[in-house]
């Protein structure tokens, strides 16, 4: 037996068959149809004409037309002549209507619709990521000004969100990795010298680096339930929750030598009690965390909305740095403005998330927040919310 391999024959290759390329449908666009529509129209108004003369005619009494000389030959055509000879004009009529109803529907239904080529090619721009242009279509006011002003401003909405969300994405990853980094660097330090570390120290920093972590990782847990979820309502009372989340922050406030001074009227709402808790408590911190480092107070009030007496007002006013720029971008995550960084210290340091908290709380409960900053310093927060039904 030979010891050479036997190799299987290999499969003939199948043969190459050339298909035809797929039959592409004609779909009747919108500037067909519409100009379909409008001969279709002329025709049939113009049908509609011709077939009243022509009853008209029909019915007329058939009189006798001769020549006003009996002895000359009648020249004047006869009622059958007539009708037969606008037979055929009206043919020829509704055939030039055709055409010109084809060729003026397809001119008009192209300068009508020649509004919607520039949204959907924006609308072609937007879905390859470009968010910046705007349609800004020209022209009196009527539907298609309308949709494009809706769409200019749905490009301009979303270019913000997705914005914003860049922001936030950085600022996170940002913030999340200052423990982790700081955790490392501590860790290395005891690793390089393990017999000149106080490691009561130590473990205490590395406890509160890890308690700033899980802060920053359940604030945004709570941030992202707030846009999802909708709270379980019970009937509050604004001012009870006030003084309960006033009572939590006093120590806080006593520490740093931070007077507080609170007045609080009726304010019956609708609401989750904890989450209207939570954000109170939020803009108390913001105010103490954001103070002067000495002589600094904050003023709580709660009552009528004086706006509207069909809601209730919240105010948390506090000292501070003046605040310079714009404060719209406070309630962004993690974006702090010039004057808002916190002063050192862990017990003083935020996360950077409380007043988007608030901003969340405050839209799921129906409420409106206004920032204005205090001419001589300071923050002044206004959150309005309905008055509870039935009151």
């Amino acid at each position: 037996m030979s010891g050479t391999a036997h190799r299987p024959a290999p499969f003939p290759a199948a043969p190459f068959v050339p298909q035809a390329p797929a039959a592409r449908t004609w779909r009747p666009t919108a500037r067909w149809r519409l100009t379909l529509t409008y001969a279709l129209f002329l025709v049939v108004a113009g049908a509609c004409t011709l077939t009243i003369i022509y009853l008209a005619l029909r019915f007329i009494p058939s009189y006798p037309l001769t020549a006003a000389n009996p002895r000359e030959s009648p020249v004047v055509a006869t009622r059958g002549q007539i009708l037969d000879t606008l037979l055929r004009a009206s043919g020829y009529a509704l055939l030039l209507l055709a055409v010109i109803g084809l060729t003026g529907g397809w001119l008009i239904a192209g300068r009508v619709l020649s509004p919607l080529r520039a949204i959907t090619r924006a609308a072609n721009r937007a879905a390859e990521g470009s968010l910046e242009h705007r349609i800004a279509l020209p022209g009196r006011r009527d539907e298609f000004t309308d949709l494009s002003d809706a769409f200019d401003h749905m490009l301009g909405r979303l270019q913000q969100s997705f914005e914003s969300q860049q922001r936030f994405a950085a600022n996170a990853s940002h913030e999340l990795r200052t423990p982790l980094a700081i955790t490392h660097t501590m860790l290395d330090v005891a690793a390089a010298d393990p017999d000149g570390q106080d490691y009561r120290q130590l473990v205490s920093r590395l406890r509160e680096t890890n308690r700033r972590g899980i802060e920053i990782v359940d604030a945004l847990l709570e941030l992202a339930t707030l846009g999802h979820v909708r709270p379980d309502t019970e009937p509050v009372d604004l001012a009870d929750t006030t003084a309960e989340a006033v009572a939590l922050v006093a120590e806080e406030a006593g520490t740093h030598g931070i007077a507080v001074h609170s007045r609080y009227g009726p304010a019956p709402v609708s609401g989750n009690p904890v989450l209207l808790r939570q954000m109170t408590v939020n803009l108390l911190q913001n105010a103490l965390r954001h103070n002067l480092t000495t002589g600094g107070s904050v003023t709580v009030t709660v009552g009528v909305d004086p706006d509207d007496r069909g809601r209730f007002l919240l105010t948390i006013s506090n000292t501070g740095p003046v605040l310079p720029g714009s404060i719209g971008s406070f309630t962004e995550p993690f974006l702090r403005g010039e004057g808002r960084t916190a002063a050192s210290g862990s017990e003083r340091r935020g996360h950077g998330l409380g007043l988007s908290i608030v901003a969340s709380i405050v839209s799921v409960h129906e409420g409106e927040l206004h920032l204005a900053a205090n001419p001589e310093g300071g923050l002044t927060a206004r959150v309005s919310l309905p008055a509870r039904a039935g009151r």
